[in-house]
């Protein structure tokens, strides 16, 4: 979907300017998104696969749950929208946990994917299986244990979205999270 979405300048202000997804990607103008980290008691750290028919980074692993900020929307109520859209999991404003917001710019062919990437955290312990998957977005969910997951990124890189040092950040942020709980 080429939803509408809100462009800001590179100090993440808003510019009241409204573009199309697909005019900001092509321009590389900045916009913003929702990334939601779910984990588990075990320190666990759950990710999606990319649907193979995506346009940016097919059948990669990635974020548990992501998406655009829709025009005139606020990250947090995305981030609870793209829950339940993407996985089916429904949770309260209140379930998540704000951490910060990541710039980041990754190119994939002609795209310049320019984002402020609101992150939150979500505690969840229940059996993904019983979770809807959006078929156009998600392919596969799975658990991964910190050690494993260190350990793909590095040696399998190739098999996840290009985050860079933004991983391992998560990794041991969730690693806090865990030991606080």
């Amino acid at each position: 979907m080429d939803e509408p979405i809100d462009i800001y300048n590179g100090k993440n202000e808003a510019l009241k300017i409204i573009k199309l997804r697909s005019e900001a990607h092509k321009s590389g103008l900045w916009h913003r998104t929702a990334h939601i980290w779910i984990y588990n008691n075990n320190a666990e750290i759950l990710l999606q696969l990319r649907a193979g028919s995506k346009s940016i980074f097919p059948g990669k692993w990635d974020v548990s749950s992501a998406g655009h900020i829709g025009a005139g929307e606020i990250p947090i109520d995305s981030a609870v929208r793209e829950l339940k859209e993407e996985i089916g999991l429904s949770a309260a404003k209140e379930d998540l946990q704000f951490y910060r917001v990541n710039k980041q710019s990754t190119r994939f062919k002609n795209f310049l994917d320019n984002e402020f990437n609101y992150v939150y955290f979500l505690k969840f312990d229940g059996d993904i299986a019983n979770l809807k998957l959006q078929k156009e977005e998600v392919s596969d969910l799975r658990f991964y244990q910190k050690e494993e997951l260190r350990y793909e990124i590095y040696n399998n890189h190739e098999s996840f979205v290009p985050h860079g040092k933004y991983w391992f950040e998560i990794i041991n942020e969730v690693e806090k999270y865990v030991k606080t709980q």
